[in-house]
């Protein structure tokens, strides 16, 4: 928590964060224009940023891309200002990201990751069974399709309207889930993307990064929803309860 006061008590670093959160995925050379100063300088605030956990990085051939990484800022407002607003409470880990293996599918538009206190078994069952998806998805109480290869995944809402559909296209049995993305509840016409599950045992944690691919323009928003369900997922699998509530 102390590593993430520091990070925001500097205008550079907060401009900095500002400008991923207005265009995710940035280069060095792309945060570059947005302080004046030397590239070591930016450097400097980027080590800070990072080693609060505040941004994500993925290197890609000759290029490392930056993300901001917003759970770590949801915890902190959980922990400070949620008490005094009476908003909802989110039972969030302490986080960070640090991904090694490359994907096919180029540079990911979203990355988060979350640390979760559950067996491998448990996390991997959560993420693959349609009851489990069904019993912490923050908006449908109802999900058809096992995570599968070559079989669909749907969401329903509680009235009945799909509001998602997955195609499990590959799958690393206790390590590695790719979907696609189809959000239906944006009309039938909506661009489709692709996303990733990523398990990796940590003691007696695992680590989750999402990672969403293919984006396309309008659909930035899909960052709050990312938010929600690992909130929802880290909280079921620790407590036996996830979080529910409507978009």
């Amino acid at each position: 928590m102390d590593g993430i006061f520091k990070a925001l008590n500097d205008p550079a670093r907060r401009a900095l964060l500002d400008s991923l959160r207005m265009k995710d995925g940035q280069s060095l050379s792309d945060l570059e224009q947005v302080l004046q100063m030397s590239r070591f300088g930016v450097m400097k605030h980027l080590r800070i940023l990072e080693d609060a956990n505040l941004i994500v990085t993925r290197k890609v051939g000759r290029f490392k891309y930056h993300y901001l990484n917003v759970l770590p800022l949801q915890e902190m407002m959980d922990r400070w200002a949620a008490p005094f607003l009476q908003t909802q409470a989110r039972a969030l880990s302490e986080l960070k990201l640090k991904l090694e293996r490359d994907t096919k599918m180029g540079k990911p538009d979203f990355m988060m990751q979350t640390f979760i206190r559950c067996t491998q078994d448990a996390l991997w069952a959560a993420l693959t069974e349609a009851d489990q998806m069904a019993a912490y998805h923050f908006a449908c109480n109802v999900v058809t399709g096992n995570a599968v290869p070559g079989d669909t995944t749907t969401f329903l809402f509680p009235n009945g309207e799909a509001m998602l559909k997955q195609v499990t296209t590959a799958l690393d049995p206790k390590t590695r889930i790719e979907m696609t993305f189809e959000p239906l509840f944006m009309g039938p016409d909506a661009p489709a993307s692709n996303m990733v599950y990523i398990v990796e045992p940590q003691g007696d944690m695992c680590k989750l990064t999402i990672e969403h691919y293919n984006m396309a323009a309008g659909q930035e928003g899909f960052a709050e929803g990312w938010a929600r369900l690992a909130s929802s997922l880290k909280t079921y699998l620790e407590t036996g309860t996830g979080l529910k509530a409507a978009m």
